[in-house]
C-alpha cells in the first residue's frame, strides 16, 4: 500500500545536514571491517586502510548509492509479483530470532521449535495484511548452528508468500540460497524472480564483523536481495539522541551498500537504520518506545531521499501478555510506518521486546495494520462521496440505510473489522465474553487448522531434504 497521507520529520535542510554528518563519520571516524575481502574491495575502490580500520570517501558512497537499484521487485514462491520495494510502497510481515514462543494451542511460553516456524509461515500465509513471512523463532529443537537453515526449510514448505530470513554465517547463507534456488528452478531463475530476502547487521558502533561482511558478499554475488541495517541501543551502542543515532546508523548501513556494489554493481540492497532507546530505569531496550518509531520514520525519509529501498519495524510490543499495552504500541507503530512510507516492515508478532513470538499477537498486528491502512487512505472528494442528489432525496428526518450510495459504498468507505468487538453486550456475553487475546488466539488456531498451502512437488522436497542433511553433515564434521 502507498499511504495517501504522510508526515515529515526532516526538512530538506535537515536531510542535507544529516547526510553530511553521515559522510563525515565514514571519512573521519571510519569503520572497523573484520573481513579481509571486504577491506581489499574498499582499498581498491579508494578507501584509506589503517590495519582493520577503513575510511570511506563520500564520493565512493555516492557512487554506490547511484549504483544500487532504487526499487526491487520481489516475487512469491510461484513466480508471481508480490512486493515492489521502493518509493513509499509498504509491506508487512513477522520478525525473526525469538528464543521463546507462545504455544498457539496451550498459551504456554516455551522454547521455540521448528514446528513454530512452519506454523508462523502458515498463519502469515492466511492473513490478509501479512505480505511476506519471517519465522518468529530462533529454533531450539534442532542443531543450534543450523537454526536459520531449519527455519527457512520450514517456511518455504508452508507458504507461497516471499520469505525473509537471517543467516548465521556465509556457509549457512549459501544453504538458504540453495533451498530457494531449488524451489525457483535454479540460480538464474531465483535471480530473475527472487522470493528470498536475507537480513544482515553490522555491529554498532562502527564495526562490520567477518560473518556480517561475508554474508553480505555472498548475497551480493548471487544478487539475492539483502538488508544491511544496524540494531542500535540509543544511549548504549549509539548516541542517546534520535538524530545522532540516525547519522551513525546511516554510516553503518551505507558501508554495507558500498561493499555490496563493489562486489557486484546493481546488487539489490535494502538499507536504513533502526534502534531502541536504553530504558535507564529498567535497563532494557523497549521496541515499543516512541523513539524507536521516530528513528525508523526519519530513516525512511532519508532512504526515500537517497533513492534506496528501506527497512522498517512494526508489530513489536514490550508487554509479556496480549493486553492493552500490546495493542497501544502496535497501533501506533503501524500508523507511523505507513505514514513514513517504510518499505519492508517486519517484527509483527514480537512480544517481550522480541524475546517471544506469538501467533495470536500476529493476528492482532494484522488487524492493527488494517486499521492503519484505512486511516492512511484518507478521504476522497468526488461525485460519489459528495452525493448531494441523495442527500436532497433523503431530506430532513430521513435515513440513508437503503440508499444506493450506502449499499454500493459502505464496504469501500467503512473499515469492516474481523477481530474488534462491536456487537451489543448481550451478543458478546452469549459468545463467551471473550477478550481480544482470546479472539485472536482462536483466529490463529482456525488458520492453522483450516488454511491450506499448496504443497511443493515431492522431488523438490527431496532436494530440500538433501540440502538440510548436507548442512547437518558439514556442522557435524566441524564439531568432530
Amino acid at each position: 500500500m502507498i499511504s495517501n497521507l504522510k508526515f515529515e520529520i526532516l526538512s530538506e535542510e535537515d536531510k542535507n545536514r544529516v547526510i553530511d554528518a553521515t559522510y563525515e563519520l565514514m571519512e573521519e571516524i571510519g569503520m572497523i571491517v573484520q573481513s579481509e575481502e571486504g577491506r581489499e574491495l574498499l582499498a581498491k575502490a579508494g578507501a584509506r586502510i589503517e590495519e582493520d580500520r577503513v575510511y570511506i570517501p563520500r564520493e565512493l558512497v555516492k557512487k554506490s548509492i547511484e549504483s544500487a537499484p532504487d526499487s526491487i521487485q520481489i516475487y512469491d514462491r510461484n513466480g508471481n509479483e508480490a512486493m515492489l520495494l521502493g518509493g513509499r510502497n509498504s509491506y508487512f510481515g513477522p520478525g525473526p530470532t525469538c528464543p521463546d514462543f507462545m504455544d498457539p494451542f496451550t498459551g504456554e511460553r516455551r522454547v521455540s521449535r521448528k514446528e513454530d516456524a512452519a506454523n508462523t509461515a502458515k498463519c502469515a500465509d492466511g492473513l490478509k495484511h501479512m505480505d511476506y513471512v519471517m519465522s518468529l523463532t530462533m529454533i531450539g529443537d534442532q542443531t543450534a548452528e543450523l537454526a536459520d537453515v531449519h527455519e527457512v526449510d520450514a517456511m518455504i514448505r508452508n507458504t507461497t508468500k516471499p520469505v525473509v530470513t537471517w543467516a548465521f554465517n556465509a556457509d549457512n547463507a549459501k544453504d538458504l540460497i540453495a533451498l530457494a534456488e531449488t524451489v525457483a528452478g535454479g540460480e538464474e531463475q531465483l535471480r530473475e524472480k527472487p522470493f528470498l530476502i536475507i537480513y544482515n547487521e553490522p555491529t554498532s558502533p562502527f564495526i562490520h564483523s567477518k560473518d556480517a561482511v561475508e554474508k553480505l558478499l555472498v548475497t551480493a554475488k548471487k544478487h539475492v536481495p539483502a538488508m544491511y541495517t544496524p540494531g542500535m541501543i540509543l544511549g548504549g551502542t549509539a548516541p542517546v539522541s534520535v538524530v545522532g543515532a540516525l547519522c551513525q546508523g546511516l554510516a553503518e548501513s551505507l558501508t554495507g551498500c558500498v561493499m555490496s556494489q563493489l562486489v557486484s554493481e546493481g546488487a539489490p540492497y535494502i538499507g536504513g537504520t533502526s534502534g531502541t532507546p536504553m530504558d535507564m530505569k529498567a535497563m532494557t531496550t523497549p521496541y515499543g518506545a516512541p523513539e524507536t518509531s521516530l528513528l525508523l520514520a526519519a530513516s525512511n525519509e532519508m532512504m526515500h531521499w537517497l533513492g534506496l529501498p528501506c527497512f522498517d519495524m512494526t508489530g513489536s510490543t514490550d508487554s509479556k501478555l496480549l493486553d492493552a499495552q500490546a495493542g497501544l504500541e502496535v497501533g501506533q507503530e503501524a500508523l507511523i510506518s505507513l505514514l513514513s512510507g517504510g518499505n519492508l516492515i517486519h517484527d509483527c508478532g514480537f512480544m517481550d521486546s522480541g524475546m517471544m513470538g506469538s501467533l495470536a499477537h500476529l493476528v492482532v498486528c494484522d488487524e492493527a495494520i488494517s486499521l492503519a491502512k484505512r486511516y492512511c487512505q484518507g478521504v476522497t472528494i468526488d461525485d460519489f462521496t459528495l452525493d448531494l442528489k441523495t442527500m436532497k432525496k433523503v431530506g430532513p428526518g430521513g435515513n440513508y440505510l437503503q440508499t444506493k450510495q450506502t449499499v454500493k459504498g459502505f464496504k469501500k468507505e467503512h473499515h469492516i473489522t474481523e477481530l474488534l468487538e462491536r456487537r451489543p453486550v448481550g451478543k458478546w456475553e452469549e459468545d463467551g465474553s471473550k477478550d481480544m487475546a482470546q479472539r485472536a488466539a482462536e483466529k490463529a488456531r482456525k488458520i492453522l487448522e483450516t488454511h491450506e498451502v499448496p504443497a511443493l512437488p515431492d522431488d523438490i522436497l527431496a532436494k530440500m531434504d538433501q540440502i538440510v542433511a548436507g548442512a547437518e553433515d558439514r556442522v557435524a564434521k566441524l564439531k568432530a
